[in-house]
């Protein structure tokens, strides 16, 4: 299929969410009416659902901004276990024959399934994160997560007293490796004397590697009984897990999508979590929601990277300044990110 726009940046971030509208989005079902102005936003989760305090929860306030900015309906519906992507396809299709618009996919799982069903609504808009789907009416929503993981790297590797750090990956795919490849080359362009010990919980989403905490406390806890004392956690609701172990053992946790050391179900780990790789999923969302409300609907790929604030490093624990050479060395590296002087590697 032809690639029908071109790559589009668009600037989100904390300062988007500010943005101000009027008036509510006009919405469509399968007949392609815009009459029905009464729904706008919807999303459908990834695994794990809402709750995971990373990456749906930041897809979840994104809508929630929408909601409270336009007054219209919303829905956000969760997951099922084992579901096909039939099961996927059923449910964007749902959500737009019921007038919903945009309808967003959160995460890669749902690719297929946007592909199958977009065609069949072309008076909606479609969106879909971390992944790339070619439609006409469809904004691909994807992020340079590898630079918000190499920025993770180097404050891993200025905090790390051992010279071990960890990584732990959710699930074996292309998307979780760029977080490890950043935070990879973060550690390494900083000490290259620091060993990441990296390890991946299941090979398939369907086997539980982004939703089972306990995976991530074992594997954590076996990273920590090898000497890391800096964890970072690219896993959604298990990385919860990974945070868990770290305060336990009092070594530092690095968080991931949200910055999780404001989450309340994270408040009794949150000393030990020194910072997160942010991925403004939730401003994404807004965006989309407000480009549709706005009737100059995104299409295409739109990529959020460091340029627009679409990634980015926490600096909300206090600990984080004061470790010596960390908040310099971060920001020399969001510097040379910015400038192109300092490449991140995806894989």
């Amino acid at each position: 299929m032809r690639r029908i726009s071109k790559l589009t940046r668009v600037a989100v971030g904390v300062a988007s969410l500010g943005l101000v509208a009027t008036a509510c989005g006009s919405t469509s079902g399968e007949s392609g009416s815009s009459d029905n102005k009464d729904r706008g936003l919807a999303i459908a989760y990834d695994v794990g659902g809402k709750g995971d305090q990373s990456f749906n929860d930041a897809a979840y306030a994104g809508l929630t901004k929408a909601k409270d900015q336009y007054g219209y309906k919303t829905a956000d519906i969760e997951p099922t276990e084992g579901e096909t992507d039939a099961d996927k396809e059923q449910r964007l299709a749902s959500l737009a024959k019921q007038g919903y618009n945009p309808v967003i996919g959160v995460g890669f799982a749902y690719g297929p399934a946007m592909k199958a069903v977009a065609s069949k609504y072309p008076k909606t808009t479609f969106g879909i994160v971390d992944s790339v789907v070619e439609g006409k009416n469809v904004a691909s929503l994807v992020f340079a997560e590898e630079q918000a993981s190499y920025l993770a790297g180097v404050a891993a590797a200025k905090a790390t007293k051992s010279n071990i750090v960890g990584f732990v990956g959710g699930v074996d795919v292309p998307l979780i490796h760029k977080f490890e490849a950043g935070y990879k080359q973060g550690v390494q362009d900083t000490n290259p004397k620091v060993k990441v010990l990296s390890q991946y919980l299941t090979q398939t989403a369907e086997e539980g590697g982004f939703s089972s905490p306990d995976k991530g406390k074992a594997a954590a806890e076996g990273q920590i009984e090898k000497k890391a004392d800096v964890l970072y956690a690219a896993a959604g609701l298990s990385g919860q897990g990974v945070i868990e172990a770290g305060a336990k053992a009092k070594v530092w946790a690095i968080g991931v999508d949200s910055d999780q050391y404001k989450q309340a179900a994270l408040a009794p780990y949150k000393n030990y979590i020194l910072t997160s790789a942010l991925k403004d999923v939730g401003g994404a969302v807004y965006t989309l929601a407000k480009s549709v409300h706005d009737d100059k609907p995104l299409t295409g790929t739109q990529t959020f990277d460091l340029k627009v604030n679409g990634v980015g490093l926490a600096e909300t624990n206090p600990e984080y300044a004061k470790i010596p050479g960390l908040k310099d060395a971060v920001n020399k590296a969001k510097d040379g990110i910015d400038n192109g002087s300092i490449k991140v590697k995806t894989e």
